[in-house]
């Protein structure tokens, strides 16, 4: 199937610039950011993450994040913990707080998700939702496979 790059690039960034703003708008009064719910998000499924593993997650600079967690700590919504071996890394947990934070994200994304969705059958959404993975999977496997060619290229 022959698909215009630029088009399926395009579109595929301008839906997801869409998403996150109707997401904003719709989280105005929930009192945090996109990127601290996102940030909060990842840590939920990475419980245990240190910060530098997790800025690179949401490919975001350290300190960019620092400055997010800074907040989110504030509220009381995540812990830093000192590692156990290595007294520079500091472990991240979720609080209570930021369980039922979540809670409220995951229907303010259901809201986005549904008007997203709107007019779309329900086998169509998920026949999207399942080929929206393997292009996930393509490209994950297409940038690792480029970083081990560079590997090799550079070591003989």
């Amino acid at each position: 199937m022959e698909v215009e790059a630029p088009t399926l690039s395009f579109l595929l960034h301008e839906v997801a610039r869409l998403l996150r703003k109707r997401f904003e708008q719709i989280s105005r009064e929930s009192g945090l950011t996109r990127s601290q719910w996102q940030a909060l998000a990842y840590l939920d499924q990475n419980e245990g993450i240190n910060q530098s593993a997790l800025a690179e997650l949401l490919d975001v600079e350290p300190i960019t994040l620092s400055r997010i967690l800074d907040k989110l700590e504030a509220c009381e919504l995540i812990e830093r913990h000192l590692h156990p071996s290595d007294r520079r890394v500091r472990i991240l947990q979720l609080t209570p707080a930021a369980r039922l934070k979540l809670m409220q994200a995951r229907k303010l994304g259901e809201i986005a998700r549904r008007e997203a969705l709107a007019g779309l059958s329900e086998a169509d959404g998920l026949r999207l939702l399942e080929t929206l993975k393997v292009l996930k999977f393509n490209l994950t496997e297409a940038c690792c496979s480029s970083v081990e060619k560079q590997k090799r290229a550079s070591h003989g």
